[in-house]
């Protein structure tokens, strides 16, 4: 068998290479949504290997964060779950013009942790035999919102008060329905989903038109600190490599 050595001219391009690389590495302060917590931790890593950047994440509801961003917390970018937050940024000088887009549009589902529990056309929801439901907080979460749109279209909004369990996050309303603190939860089907199939509890997909679509959207902050990783993260967030690991857990591309 052949042995192959490197020449020394070759060890020492690699490791110019390597230098330069770290003296423009940059670090990208990033508020994300929290249904889209694992996707962007798998799209962290591919970027950061490729870029020498790093990503530091900070999850929670696109209208919280929207808040933060206005009284001046350090997000150099933010990937919302919606695109109202994201334009009014852009609209009130605190978003680059021009640098938003969508890069997923998420699915709600009602989920419970227990098989055979919700039927597919979630009829489970009038039957009203469970005792807590579980959802967002309509006022801060895109998918919070997409629940209210849901039951007020099932004409059940009002019937449920009772029995509603508010998460600050879709996040929130996950963990009640998953610990069991409510038999069922709306929900975003990324959460429950992995290399395109859904692994856990039992579940009824929301159609499309009972609530409004939910364009999750990215934008760049004025206020970023390193412009050029900021930009970096968000033109891998629209290249192949992530846009398969958007559609394995179960979103679609616009």
């Amino acid at each position: 068998m052949k042995s192959f050595k490197l020449s020394p001219w070759s060890l020492m391009g690699a490791l110019l290479a390597t230098m330069a690389q770290a003296a423009n590495a940059g670090e990208v302060n990033a508020a994300v949504a929290a249904n889209f917590t694992e996707p962007v931790k798998q799209i962290v890593e591919l970027f950061q290997k490729e870029s020498g950047h790093t990503v530091k994440l900070s999850f929670g509801s696109s209208g919280k964060f929207t808040s933060q961003i206005k009284e001046g917390a350090p997000f150099d970018v933010l990937l919302a779950a919606d695109e109202k937050n994201p334009k009014m940024l852009e609209q009130e000088g605190l978003a680059v013009e021009g640098s938003r887009f969508v890069y997923a549009l998420g699915k709600l589902v009602l989920w419970s942790a227990q098989p055979g529990y919700v039927d597919d056309k979630g009829t489970v929801l009038g039957k009203g035999s469970y005792n807590k439901l579980a959802i967002a907080d309509p006022k801060l979460a895109p998918y919070g919102f997409a629940a209210q749109e849901t039951l007020q279209k099932l004409e059940l909004w009002d019937k449920v008060q009772s029995k509603l369990v508010t998460g600050e996050s879709i996040t929130q309303a996950y963990q009640f329905a998953a610990t069991g603190n409510a038999e069922l939860a709306f929900i975003a089907l990324s959460q429950i989903t992995k290399d395109g199939k859904v692994t856990e509890g039992s579940w009824w997909i929301v159609p499309a038109h009972m609530y409004s679509p939910i364009k999750q959207s990215a934008v760049q902050l004025t206020a970023a600190k390193d412009k050029a990783a900021a930009q970096a993260f968000l033109a891998f967030l629209k290249g192949e490599k992530a846009v398969a690991i958007i559609r394995s857990f179960g979103y679609e591309l616009p």
